[in-house]
């Protein structure tokens, strides 16, 4: 009997080992992706980017009025906010579709499931790489030079990739057994954009009792790893605990839940 446990730990090690290997075909796949959404359109990608950049531009504009901050301060920190949201908020909801979107390769060919999970992170990260030209753009307008904790935002986005790979495959098996729960991440992704510092600033908050809003709400921490360094300061060390801590709880719960429900997935798809 513990031998089947082992053996089923092993295999899902296996599957997850062989879909980092496969890196050039996962790259190709989500290369493919961001072609076939922007098929036969003259800026591809950077369409999203530009109607991002509007968006940046005119709230950072109103919010600084309204808030009475100085825009050279709120315009970067508001624009870093939605473009790491954007990234963060792709991988949550793009995993919930890992497998059911492959779901015709994942029935025709034998490959490495966690596969699937990579190319969504890649597709993500490319997106990102596009956005992220709307803060350098701003960066150069107002004399926003880099530092040397600017090389921070390197540990902080491998982190936040780490952790779309647990939450692809997590909730890639879950939303593949149970179709409804899509919807329920999508509502909870939406009350989440409201209670993180993306378009309002911590200091903001009218009672200081209200920061338990920050320091249990993980997604601030993430934020925080790529946004901070960019805006030339160090995360606090909270958020690295924090990101730290949830990353292997996270990836040891994914891999205990992908051992024993990873042989079901085509059956549910």
């Amino acid at each position: 009997m513990s031998g089947r446990p082992a053996s089923a730990l092993g295999t899902a090690v296996v599957d997850i080992a062989k879909g980092t290997v496969a890196w050039s075909l996962w790259t190709m796949l989500g290369w493919q992706d961001i072609r076939q959404r922007y098929r036969r359109s003259v800026l591809g990608p950077f369409w999203l980017t530009i109607s991002m950049g509007i968006l940046v531009v005119m709230l950072g504009v109103l919010y600084a009025s309204l808030f009475k901050m100085s825009i050279t301060v709120y315009l970067p920190f508001v624009a870093l906010g939605f473009i790491m949201w954007g990234l963060i908020s792709g991988l949550v909801t793009d995993g919930c579709d890992v497998f059911h979107g492959s779901a015709d390769i994942i029935k025709q060919m034998a490959l490495p499931l966690s596969l699937h999970v990579y190319r969504v992170i890649w597709r993500n990260i490319i997106i990102f790489f596009h956005n992220i030209t709307i803060f350098v753009i701003v960066a150069l307008f107002f004399s926003i030079p880099p530092t040397s904790t600017t090389l921070l935002v390197l540990p902080g986005l491998a982190l936040i990739c780490i952790n779309g790979l647990w939450l692809g495959l997590v909730l890639g098996l879950i939303c593949a057994r149970y179709r409804d729960v899509p919807q329920i991440v999508g509502s909870v992704m939406q009350v989440a954009f409201f209670l993180t510092p993306i378009f309002w600033k911590p200091e903001l908050l009218p009672d200081r009792k209200l920061l338990w809003l920050l320091e249990y709400n993980p997604f601030f921490h993430f934020l925080e790893l790529v946004r901070q360094p960019l805006l030339g300061h160090a995360p606090d060390p909270t958020s690295w605990q924090v990101v730290i801590g949830i990353t292997i709880g996270g990836l040891v719960f994914a891999l205990l839940l992908y051992r024993r429900y990873r042989s079901r997935i085509a059956y549910w798809i």
